[in-house]
């Protein structure tokens, strides 16, 4: 049986009331989990700011933005420790649509449309 690997997008936040090396670690076990168990990872941490509004009187968070490739039952797990997570306050994954393509036009549609128009003279 093939295994199923689709792209997925993760994007979750770190309480902000955290002191820098425990949610630098906090971050880190995520991507190394990640990592672990997916490919094409692409980390972009956006850093530490401002909420919308308040959540549990936490007014600031640290966003960490996450794209891999990985089986679906992943996604589940990963869903799973992002929830028993002591410091993250909130998480989203996603599944990524990929764009196919556009196929060229063939080649015999083509020449039809680009061949000139003869041009006769009547007298």
């Amino acid at each position: 049986m093939e295994k199923k690997i689709c792209s997925y997008e993760t994007l979750f936040a770190v309480s902000g009331n955290l002191v820098e090396e425990d949610c630098k670690a906090l971050v880190e076990k995520f991507v190394t989990l990640i990592s672990d168990n997916a490919s094409d990872v692409v980390v972009n941490e956006w850093g530490k700011r401002r909420l919308a509004y308040p959540i549990d009187y936490i007014t600031e968070g640290y966003y960490v933005l996450v794209t891999f490739k990985s089986e679906p039952s992943f996604t589940i797990e990963l869903n799973r420790v992002f929830g028993i997570t002591e410091g993250v306050i909130r998480y989203m994954t996603t599944a990524k649509i990929e764009k196919a393509a556009k196929a060229e036009p063939v080649a015999e549609d083509a020449a039809e449309v680009e061949a000139p128009v003869e041009a006769t003279e009547e007298a």
